[in-house]
């Protein structure tokens, strides 16, 4: 006896979501993404810029993995760099990303420094977008702008100055090596 077996299927969970829509109420439960640049530090150094760029990833903790940063000098892209952030609770929300730029041959002057982060998609996209610049008053700090300016005395001719013959100076060698042969002998050998 055959029987249609097709007239009694039983509901199935795919069925029930796509009715009661509730992939999309999922999604909607989903927090957003964000990328905000908070800050960027410079210190300048001896022929190097020190740079630090704090910026906050929401929700850290449940949300990126990877983060594209670009460092722009002068409208020159300089740097790229993917920064890898996984996914944990125990992470905060803010980080902080330090760079030392080379500034030997740069002369003294203002350049704008701009800093762009971003997730790139698979198609190539930039999602997450973030960007900041700021302008940076480069003065090359020298070694001898840092020395305090307090003259030091050189040379001293005087009584304090003393001239040793060669006899004088062959007695002292004589008498170091003297003392190098008794350190010798005095050693235990294994």
């Amino acid at each position: 006896m055959k029987t249609a077996a097709s007239q009694a299927k039983q509901s199935t969970l795919d069925i029930i979501s796509l009715q009661f829509n509730i992939e999309k109420a999922n999604e909607a439960n989903k927090p957003i993404k964000e990328i905000t640049i908070d800050n960027i530090e410079y210190d300048v150094k001896e022929d190097e810029l020190a740079l630090k760029i704090g910026f906050s990833l929401l929700p850290s903790k449940h949300a990126f993995s990877k983060v594209h940063l670009d460092l722009f000098f002068q409208e020159t892209l300089i740097s790229s760099t993917v920064l890898n952030i996984p996914q944990s609770p125990l992470l905060h929300d803010n980080f902080e990303y330090p760079l030392i730029l080379d500034m030997r041959g740069i002369e003294t002057g203002k350049y704008l420094l701009n800093v762009e982060m971003y997730e790139l998609w698979s198609s190539s996209e930039k999602l997450n977008f973030a960007s900041k610049q700021i302008v940076i008053k480069y003065v090359p700090q020298t070694r001898e702008s840092r020395y305090k300016k307090v003259p030091t005395i050189k040379t001293v001719a005087g009584n304090d100055l003393t001239v040793v013959s060669s006899k004088a100076k062959n007695i002292f060698n004589k008498l170091e090596q003297n003392q190098k042969k008794e350190e010798i002998s005095r050693r235990d050998e294994w």
